[in-house]
């Protein structure tokens, strides 16, 4: 049994093309259209992601953000997690289920980010967490 509309075609080829580093796309999204998972979008503008996580949404997203100073830089990879606040409990708790689904298609990321308040998935958060978890951040030692 399958959560996605598609065995997961479709949530892999966003995956693929978020990974990639021939287009600008930042992130790929997966909503529910009733009991099933769907690509809902992508995009290169990760406001944009931030405006389709409701109150009453449940939403998957793999997020490409790019850490590292001038001279080095590095694709760093979230799977974000979203739960609306005002998500039924039983709807919460298939979260839990769909998505070890989700992670069977989308493997590869730096950290898993669970979210339910938007203060959780400010950029510049993630960008902090993700590069603490690539093990590159190293003191001066003073």
């Amino acid at each position: 049994m399958s959560v996605f509309e598609d065995s997961g075609e479709a949530a892999q080829t966003a995956y693929e093309e978020v990974r990639s580093d021939d287009n600008e796309t930042m992130w790929c999204a997966l909503q529910y259209d009733g009991k099933k998972l769907e690509v809902s979008c992508t995009g290169t503008d990760y406001s944009e992601l931030l405006g389709l996580m409701g109150d009453d949404e449940r939403v998957y997203a793999y997020v490409r953000f790019e850490t590292g100073d001038e001279m080095s830089r590095r694709a760093k990879f979230a799977f974000i997690t979203w739960i609306g606040p005002s998500v039924s409990p039983l709807k919460k708790a298939k979260v839990s289920t769909d998505k070890a689904f989700v992670k069977a298609v989308w493997p590869n990321f730096g950290k898993e980010i669970l979210a339910d308040e938007k203060s959780e998935l400010k950029q510049e958060k993630i960008l902090k967490i993700l590069e603490a978890a690539s093990g590159a951040a190293y003191g001066t030692g003073k």
